[in-house]
């Protein structure tokens, strides 16, 4: 569903654009809200909301006697919040999610499927550095014929 890399800035007002490809499409498939919230390895996910709802309920289902649920549980949910594209595209960062990503002004936002992630663009460069070399034995891994 998402795909690609993009670079952009945020504005004075600590908002970011959405790329058009990804906006075209929410509008094909009627989504008008979106989740923004921490992501692992220091970037921020944001879900349309029928995916959030599928993560929410698969979350939601951990078991609460489970310390490592009960943390990754506040941890994610302490940190969303609902955000709107405003006529231009444009997407509201809350301080306490550009803190988390260590976002100062410029990002890189890239499609992962379901879910497109905001990293700072130093990070990004930072973790692609130093994984693109791992990528055909990531593949070899994770991937069975």
């Amino acid at each position: 569903m998402f795909y690609g890399e993009y670079k952009h800035s945020l504005d004075n007002k600590d908002r970011v654009i959405i790329p058009a490809k990804f906006r075209e499409i929410f509008k094909e498939h009627y989504a008008e809200k979106f989740f923004i919230t921490r992501g692992l390895d220091q970037c921020l996910f944001v879900f349309t909301e029928e995916t959030w709802k599928f993560q929410e309920k698969k979350f939601r289902d951990l078991p609460f006697t489970k310390s490592e649920a009960r943390k990754f549980n506040r941890l994610f949910f302490s940190g969303a919040c609902e955000v709107i594209c405003d006529k231009q595209g444009r997407i509201l960062i809350p301080d306490y999610l550009k803190g988390y990503a260590d976002i100062k002004e410029e990002v890189v936002i890239i499609g992962v499927s379901d879910r497109i992630e905001i990293w700072a663009k130093e990070k990004w460069t930072d973790f692609f550095d130093q994984n693109k070399q791992n990528f055909e034995e990531l593949a070899e891994k994770l991937v069975t014929d």
